[in-house]
This record gives structure tokens, sequence and C-alpha cells, in this order.
């Protein structure tokens, strides 16, 4: 609750439609002031810090949305940024940042080696860091989302929610966030997506460790990359989720299209892993909630996709 009267007067409540034929709810954060959800999550983490901490400078790694998120926050509190990302992410993405006044560091490989280079500056130079997912002030602010749309939708049913899961700041949030509601309990079922080609959190989740993973090219680039170790949002989501399942990339690419097709939303493949779910009956389950968290996709990239 404090997250949400942190950040409420910077976002937008983002809309909640109910698409009566498939029984779907969906929660359309690519409508968000920066195209992504994540701008929750980094402004109530920067709100919440001491004014000294931010005198030091901020710090991140990200895939782009992230990125995009703090540099706005940092306008708002007037804080130099810098983000260290992927040299291949979105270009759309970097020039988001760039636009926004923070620097961007471009990094060879990875989400996971600029999250290593990220790190590794921030403790060099004694700068502060403000982690993608694993922070308790991070996840409070995405969970402002389960906050939003358990007030929009309608009591008594029992929901399944499908929520893009990378790091798990998102699911850990929504999941806390539910649960702050019905401490009692709550017959709501959770469940986290993630792209076949990048499945760090549902090995966690599911074996209790990343090693055995290997990585391949994804379009879901936001979910892509290793959980730093010992995340706080490793046990928080084992404990909240009821599961968390895979999709394909060709699933992806199909509730990319689906969206446009459907709804006319544009929206970026990590966003499209719970539609993915869905159309690919991988999650069966109705009344579904979808967390569609963001639009960020390069246009020409989208309208191969659409096949436009």
């Amino acid at each position: 609750m404090e997250a949400q009267q942190r950040i409420q007067e910077h976002i937008r409540r983002t809309p909640l439609t109910f698409d009566q034929d498939r029984d779907l709810y969906l929660k359309w954060e690519n409508h968000q002031i920066t195209g992504s959800f994540k701008i929750r999550g980094a402004l109530n983490k920067v709100l919440s810090l001491q004014p000294w901490e931010r005198e030091l400078g901020l710090v991140a790694a990200s895939a782009g949305n992230h990125g995009s998120g703090l540099a706005l926050a940092g306008q708002l509190t007037r804080t130099p940024v810098m983000v260290f990302v992927p040299e291949d992410a979105t270009p759309l993405k970097i020039e988001r940042i760039r636009s926004m006044g923070a620097e961007v560091i471009l990094i060879p490989g990875g989400y996971g080696d600029a999250e290593q280079a990220g790190l590794a500056y921030a403790t060099k130079n004694n700068v502060t860091w403000i982690s993608a997912y694993n922070d308790g002030q991070v996840i409070a602010g995405q969970g402002t989302i389960g906050l939003e749309v358990m007030a929009d939708l309608p009591y008594g049913e029992k929901y399944t929610w499908l929520v893009p899961c990378g790091g798990g700041g998102l699911i850990s949030g929504i999941g806390t966030a539910i649960k702050s509601l019905h401490p009692e309990g709550t017959n709501h079922r959770l469940v986290g997506v993630q792209s076949e080609a990048s499945p760090y959190m549902h090995a966690l989740y599911h074996l209790g460790n990343q090693d055995q993973v290997i990585e391949k090219a994804s379009l879901a680039d936001g979910l892509a990359g290793p959980v730093e170790k010992n995340s706080l949002t490793i046990p928080i989501t084992r404990s909240t989720a009821d599961d968390i399942v895979l999709v394909s990339e060709d699933d992806i690419i199909g509730a990319v299209k689906f969206a446009w097709d459907q709804y006319q939303e544009i929206i970026e493949p990590s966003a499209a892993t719970v539609l993915a779910a869905i159309i690919s009956g991988r999650v069966p389950d109705k009344p579904a909630v979808l967390i569609v968290t963001g639009g960020n996709i390069q246009p020409e990239i989208h309208q191969k996709l659409i096949g436009k």
C-alpha cells in the first residue's frame, strides 16, 4: 500500500479489459508511461532512497524497460543514472533510455553479462545499485499492479493469474499483493510464464537451481538471462507462485500477432508470453488474468511478426 501511495501520482493506472468470448481479463501495461510496468518498481525504489543514496548516482542493468523506468525516476528526482545494457538490446529501448537523460553502457553478451558488469561498476565506484528485480522496494512497486487488478476484478470468482517471469520481481510483487489483501488465504492461482529459450526461473522453481540451463536466443529479451544468486525473488516466487510454465518462441510470435489482430494492441514478446500460454493451451484455466507487461517492440520487428 505504501508503494502505491508513493508512485501513483507519477504513473498511469492502466486499463483492465475483459474479453468475454475467451473469459480473459487483460491488464495493459503497454499503456504505461514508459511503455512498460518497470517504471513502477524503479520509481518506488528511487523515491524510497535517502537523499545521500541518490547523490551517489544510480546504476542498473537492463534489457531496456527497467533502464527507461530508472531513467525517468532519475529525471523526477534530478539524479544521474547509468544503465548497463546488452549490446544487442532493442534499439528502440536503448534510445528511450538515452532520451530520458541516462548514460548507456553497451556490454557484449546477454543480460547476465550486463548485470555482472553493472554490479561490478557499482561496487567499485560506490554508486547506488538498483536491481531490476532483486530488491524489496522494486518488488513492492511491481506489486501495485496486483492491487489495481484486485480492485477492478469482479469479486468472488476464482482467477488464474498469468504473469511474465524473468528475474521474478513482478510475480513476487503480485503474489505478495494478493496475500496482503487476503491474509487468510485465497483461491486465486498464480502462474509465471517464461520462454523455453531462457528458462532460468522455471529451473529454480522446479529443480531448485539454474546450473543446467542452456540459454538460447529469445524474442522475449525482457525475460532473458540468469537470476542473481540468492535473489530475494527466488524464495518469494517459490512460496507465492503455484506454477511456472514454458512457451515456445513460435507461440510467442503467434501471441504478438493475436494481440494485434484481436485487440489492436502492440505488445512486446516478453508480454506476449502470457497470451501464448492461453492460446497454446498450456494453461487452460479460466477465468484468467493476463498481465501484459509492455509494448516496447521495434516497429519493423512488430510489422514482421504480425505479417505486414
